[in-house]
């Protein structure tokens, strides 16, 4: 990256990218396509930036370093944004984005990473944001292309809400892999020169061959923090590239009276990628699929679909529909050739206007709040984000100089040992004659020891909050429990010790419970009615419902972000509503076969409702006796979600 004054940059001009400018001709982009940028933070002053629809997610840090995160952000962000006032011509400068950062810098000038685990929430964060494409020029190097299982779920998840991540293949130069770009169904992207030929430090795969796209990527004039203006080469600019590109022909879809399509979108670029049948290169294998082609993208794209003139508006995507794509509703695949229509079907906590999208400004402006019983805002505003999410309690302290402060009025827990705060029974009786410093500690929520979220309150409550914390870790110390609920919002984020920057939830108490697994398997054995004089139905029992939990615990796992993972995550902690269900089903030797979660067709006004069928089948008679559907559904349209009439059932002639 080379930082020049704006008078002198000699840099490749992205009008000569062949076909731009007749697509530009008929979109400059439309207000109503969100793109999220998973990146650095944006300095949104920038003058090339000055009128761009961009905002910060309410989930993000307000406060900004300035270091290599502001500036990648910046520049990746520009590219698609840019406002064609005099410094950067932007790709699709009427569309609209979001910033979700996964990357800072710290106080010290140093780079802070991310995690896998961190970019499976920023993905589920900018999907319930109402995000039509996400940009990544970021990635981890990968020797096989294998992800975390969560990464993986966020990406699927992406795939059945018709949100198109694009993402970078890297920098090294070599023939290898990047998480995400190496994943099924993401638009992976290299770099190539003005001539089409791949650039020396483009990474190419095997995978990339079938998913991955050439687009230009030297030598791009980018807003650079601060208001300079840089020359920048690399897979991370040919990334926003494509990704204003696929927001432009989203566009179109939209002008044209159509439903966005993100997945046709991905498969004609693909498809009409010009590789060395079309321009020879001295290594095939680094074309990836072959050169971006926006012409022919297009024109498979529309290819015997006419505009549909009847159709006078269309629905503004982040107001959710009953017509459209959108998070948090079942997969379901639109063609480009399905008109638009019109319906007033909410079912986010949240509504995303267009108008919202200004300069300087923040997502909860002209949006609705939902009381959710917490008495303060430690974010930087917008709109919430609901959590339910399940784990282990944990505790970290931000910075060494936190820890130590803690540890010098600590005593000793014995002649000759120095203190310990690592140690939660050497904390937990400190805290017991020191309550307040309860809240100098961070709490974390874990999966398989890694923190997934921060617990933070504040207000009148925040006392009895973290006298809760303190009970949930003081009963794991004691194996008393296991698992941990905590329902809240997220508001912020915050930096571990280790560098690890994770998501703040703000707890709502009356959601948030401990239990062990074989705890809520006697209490449903209880409900069920089961004596002890009957051992082997009791046996039986403790078995199939022990199951149940595993499953729901182990193989479900989520971070609780979407609807239907915490409507799951509810319905997983409730025993009386799991012993309603298993009382028939372990009486007729029924075991539990698969989990689905789907929209409810069937709500309570200003409700968010999701039916959770779980099926049931006869190992003995598979082949002869029908499963059996049990269905319950789940308000998620508070903070703690609730259960909604009662439970239902029927048979379906299918294999489980």
């Amino acid at each position: 990256m080379q930082l020049v004054d704006r008078a002198s940059i000699t840099a490749t001009d992205i009008e000569e990218i062949a076909g731009l400018r007749a697509l530009w001709a008929e979109t400059l982009g439309d207000p109503r396509i969100l793109i999220a940028f998973l990146d650095g933070p944006i300095d949104r002053t920038h003058p090339a930036l000055v009128g761009a629809k961009l905002a910060l997610a309410s989930t993000s840090d307000t406060s900004v370093g300035r270091g290599f995160a502001l500036c990648h952000g910046t520049q990746v962000a520009s590219i698609i944004l840019g406002q064609r006032n005099g410094y950067i011509q932007g790709i699709a400068p009427r569309c609209r984005g979001l910033i979700v950062p996964v990357i800072s810098d710290r106080a010290d000038g140093s780079f802070a990473s991310y995690s896998q685990l961190g970019l499976a929430q920023a993905i589920a964060l900018a999907v319930q944001a109402g995000a039509n494409i996400i940009n990544i020029s970021l990635g981890q190097y990968s020797a096989d292309g294998v992800a975390h299982p969560l990464l993986v779920k966020a990406v699927n998840d992406c795939v059945a809400c018709n949100v198109l991540i694009v993402a970078a293949v890297g920098n090294e130069g070599h023939d290898g892999l990047s998480i995400p770009a190496a994943l099924p169904s993401v638009l992976a992207v290299g770099a190539m020169d003005s001539q089409g030929l791949p650039l020396e430090f483009s990474n190419w795969g095997e995978k990339y061959r079938t998913q991955g796209i050439l687009a230009l990527g030297e030598n791009i004039p980018t807003a650079n923090s601060g208001g300079d203006i840089a020359i920048s080469s690399g897979t991370s600019y040919a990334t926003p590239i494509v990704s204003g590109v696929v927001a432009l022909l989203a566009s179109l879809q939209l002008e044209r009276g159509f439903r966005p399509n993100l997945r046709a979108i991905r498969e004609a670029i693909l498809r009409s990628a010009t590789g060395c049948e079309a321009q020879s290169a001295p290594d095939c294998r680094r074309l990836l699929a072959g050169r971006l082609n926006i012409d022919g993208a297009k024109s498979l794209l529309f290819q015997g679909v006419s505009a549909m003139p009847n159709v006078t508006e269309t629905p503004v995507i982040g107001q959710p529909t009953a017509d459209i794509d959108h998070p948090g509703k079942s997969s379901q695949i639109y063609f480009s050739n399905e008109p638009a229509q019109i319906s007033t079907d909410r079912y986010l906590p949240f509504s995303m206007d267009a108008s919202a999208f200004t300069t300087g400004t923040s997502l909860i402006e002209g949006a609705p709040r939902t009381a959710v019983g917490i008495d303060c805002n430690c974010g930087g505003g917008g709109p919430m984000q609901w959590v339910f999410a399940l784990g282990k309690l944990g505790y970290d302290f931000g910075t060494e100089a936190r820890r130590d402060s803690i540890r010098q009025h600590m005593q000793q827990p014995a002649p000759g040992f120095d203190p310990n705060p690592h140690d939660p029974a050497q904390l937990l009786s400190y805290l017991q004659d020191n309550s307040w410093e309860a809240a100098a500690i961070i709490w974390t929520l874990n999966l398989d020891a890694t923190p997934i979220y921060a617990i933070k309150s504040c207000g009148a409550f925040a006392r009895e909050i973290y006298e809760r914390l303190r009970d949930f870790l003081h009963q794991q110390l004691g194996n008393a429990v296991e698992r941990v609920s905590i329902p809240g919002r997220i508001a912020g984020n915050v930096r571990l010790m280790n560098g690890q920057v994770v998501p703040v939830i703000q707890p709502d108490r009356r959601g948030m419970y401990s239990w062990r697994t074989d705890q809520l398997i006697d209490l449903v054995s209880k409900e069920l009615g089961y004596s002890e004089s009957e051992q082997d139905e009791l046996a039986r029992c403790k078995e199939r419902v022990g199951n149940f939990f595993v499953r729901a615990y182990e193989e479900l796992r989520n971070l609780g972000i979407s609807p239907q993972d915490r409507a799951l995550n509810y319905s997983a902690t409730n025993a009386m509503l799991v012993a309603q269900v298993f009382k028939e089903a372990i009486k007729e030797n029924l075991v539990l076969g698969k989990y689905e979660v789907e929209r409810s067709p069937v709500c309570r006004p200003e409700s968010d409702c999701w039916d959770v069928k779980l099926t049931f089948f006869n190992p003995s008679k598979i082949f002869e006796q029908a499963s059996k559907v049990y269905l319950f559904t789940v308000d998620v349209g508070d903070v703690v979600p609730v259960m909604v009439g009662k439970v239902r059932s029927w048979f379906v002639y299918v294999r489980p």
